[in-house]
């Protein structure tokens, strides 16, 4: 299965809930970043974590199908 008929796959529930949890993390991780206020280093580069955190999960989540179970049994 290639990358293009993967995405269009329908993904599982589970990892619909996980791929909006990623895309919450990436986006209070990048309203960290670009606060206009100054903010202490270690809140800036956690910011940058949860950043990275969330679009990696969000990725991974977004990949993630459903096969037919029967179709790879062995018999």
């Amino acid at each position: 299965m290639n990358v293009i008929k993967r995405v269009k796959a329908p993904t599982p529930k589970f990892f619909k809930v996980l791929r909006t949890i990623g895309l919450s993390l990436a986006a209070v991780g990048g309203s960290i970043i670009a606060a206009p206020i100054i903010l202490p280093i270690t809140v800036v580069t956690l910011g940058g974590y949860l950043a990275v955190v969330g679009g990696v999960l969000s990725a991974v989540s977004q990949l993630t199908t459903e096969t037919n179970l029967k179709r790879y049994a062995i018999e």
